[in-house]
């Protein structure tokens, strides 16, 4: 009968067996060797101390070591003259790829199998880029802008609708500063396939103004005045010289196009500048600055 409730259902034991079972239990309890539980305890306590000890000196020797070789292979660089953007890119690469190494030293002193770790670390990596395709086409695009190069580190750009100094190529972002001391990060998949205004490239650029005169003035008289003021700034160009053109004939007004050229770095002064020049001074010369105006009509019945 019992043979048949065991080849049946094997959970359901006779309770002789029940009995020998927890007497031998209690036995083994009863007859513990509680001083070499506690010298094996002990012992295993020490080794685990050990490991995490030289996992920690590991760890910090190794941060030492890494910080040292991002240093060295960026001076090396430098000392080749590498281009600054491509030199960040690199510098933060080897970084992320050495901290990586040292993480798997780490947890291998630690005693963990680390081939089972890459394994799932890869399958892991698989289902989250799968996840994340995007933060895949940001690093690729942070390559084609390092091979392209449609702007450097220092260049003021302008790009999915903000404009800044470029501060870093990451790995993932770009990150420019705006005029206002405004941190923006920009995807490199995005900003890659965009179109980019770089204002840095040239060494010139053209300065524009567009000035209203009322009608009536003389528009050589105002020529001339606009003119000479530009020929007497040492940061206008000779060549090309400035000049000033009729552009439209407004409902209002008579709108002048002025157009000097300047060095890349004297755009903004002398564009802000002028503009307060052109309205305190003109007016000395005769030149006036129209208003919007209607004129009513009163007719009586």
């Amino acid at each position: 009968m019992w043979t048949f409730l065991a080849e049946e259902a094997p959970l359901l034991l006779p309770d002789s067996v029940q009995k020998a079972n927890f007497a031998q239990a209690v036995d083994r309890i009863v007859n513990l060797d509680l001083q070499e539980l506690g010298r094996t305890f002990l012992s295993e306590s020490i080794w685990i101390a050990i490991k995490i000890v030289i996992a920690l000196g590991i760890y910090f020797i190794g941060r030492w070591i890494v910080r040292h070789v991002v240093r060295l292979l960026d001076v090396a660089m430098e000392h080749r003259q590498v281009d600054i953007s491509l030199r960040a890119f690199l510098r933060n690469t080897i970084r992320v790829v050495f901290t990586l190494i040292l993480a798997m030293i780490v947890v291998q002193t630690l005693g963990v199998n680390v081939t089972s770790l890459i394994a799932v670390f890869s399958a892991a990596t698989l289902a989250i880029g799968m996840a994340l395709s995007g933060t895949a086409q940001n690093f690729a695009g942070g390559v084609m802008i390092l091979l392209l190069k449609p702007y450097r580190i220092g260049d003021f750009i302008s790009a999915q609708g903000q404009s800044g100094t470029v501060r870093d190529i990451k790995l993932f972002s770009t990150v420019i500063t705006t005029g206002d001391n405004q941190t923006i990060y920009i995807p490199n998949n995005a900003i890659a396939t965009a179109i980019i205004d770089n204002y840095t490239t040239a060494p010139q650029r053209r300065v524009d103004w567009s000035i209203g005169i009322s009608y009536g003035d003389d528009v050589t008289a105002a020529r001339r005045e606009i003119l000479a003021m530009l020929a007497a700034d040492g940061r206008v160009m000779k060549d090309p010289a400035p000049v000033v053109w009729v552009a439209a004939l407004a409902d209002n007004s008579v709108n002048l196009t002025v157009r000097a050229w300047v060095g890349n770095a004297d755009y903004w002064n002398v564009f802000f500048e002028y503009n307060e020049r052109f309205y305190n001074e003109l007016p000395k010369a005769g030149i006036n600055f129209p208003f919007p105006q209607m004129d009513v009509h009163l007719r009586k019945d």
